[in-house]
């Protein structure tokens, strides 16, 4: 019986690496967005007047024929609307909180579920929610007739890549980042620990990028113990941005909702900021 040489072993043992991480690379490939996404359809029967925020039901059209779903809810005395981006997970059944929080600020909040969130038709994938922003966002300025310099984007986590994309290529008077991150690569090379990763992810979310061309008031925001988005992140993704800019950290490991580490706080900040998008 033939024994094999030291050499056949270990070329044998390297072939089963280089196959397995063949593997794991076309799992990744195939399987990435449902591993980026978290989406959940909305509550059966479930009201949000129930749960005493005043909603308007509204439903609009993407640019590839999706039809989304989304919240409008007015504040009496409100100069602007935040068309507001949530984060990863769920849908917005799970933002309510964080909208009645904004209508005591007070603005005009306009909340949509990405595709494939709530009752949003599709799949949602990087480009897909990037659509789904700019539908949102023609929506208010065509169908409601909310003027671009009445109107600050407001995005959370995930939300903040849709929100940077959007107002790279559509003018706003502000943009409010919570809790974000520079881009999809560097969060996987600060968290997971996977060599060669970084490089096998399709999905970019380059919004330290994109920030640079970014001209308008920005806020970006982020809790020193965050559990999701290291806090070095955060510092990261403001360093990007360009004047007016400002960093608001709290200490805590909040991520999302942010403004529930120090709501009164926040708040004063956030009527600040928009102080600083009147034209």
């Amino acid at each position: 019986m033939a024994t094999l040489t030291s050499a056949e072993t270990v070329w044998g043992l390297a072939r089963a690496v280089l196959v397995g991480l063949l593997l794991v690379i076309l799992f990744i490939r195939l399987f990435e967005d449902r591993l980026a996404f978290f989406p959940e359809p909305f509550p059966s029967g479930w009201n949000p007047r129930g749960a005493g925020v005043p909603v308007e039901e509204v439903y609009f059209t993407t640019s590839d024929g999706l039809r989304l779903h989304g919240w409008m809810a007015s504040a009496e005395g409100a100069r602007y609307t935040v068309l507001y981006f949530h984060g990863n997970a769920g849908n917005l059944t799970y933002r309510l909180e964080n909208i009645a929080f904004l209508l005591r600020l007070p603005v005009n909040v306009f909340a949509v579920d990405y595709r494939g969130f709530g009752h949003s038709q599709g799949r949602p994938t990087e480009a897909g929610v990037y659509r789904d922003a700019e539908a949102a966002y023609d929506y208010l300025t065509q169908e409601r007739g909310i003027a671009s310099e009445r109107l600050v984007v407001l995005g959370q986590s995930l939300g903040t890549a849709v929100a940077v994309d959007l107002v790279a290529k559509r003018p706003v008077a502000g943009l409010i980042l919570e809790a974000g991150f520079p881009s999809a690569p560097r969060v996987v090379q600060r968290v997971f620990w996977v060599p060669g990763l970084r490089f096998v992810i399709r999905s970019r979310f380059d919004s330290a990028a994109k920030l640079k061309g970014i001209r308008v008031p920005v806020l970006v925001a982020h809790c020193r113990q965050d559990p999701v988005i290291p806090y070095e992140l955060g510092e990261e993704f403001f360093a990007a941005a360009n004047e007016p800019k400002q960093f608001v950290p709290y200490d805590g490991g909040c991520h999302e909702p942010l403004f529930l580490c120090a709501p009164e706080d926040y708040a004063a900040r956030l009527r600040a900021f928009l102080t600083l998008t009147t034209r």
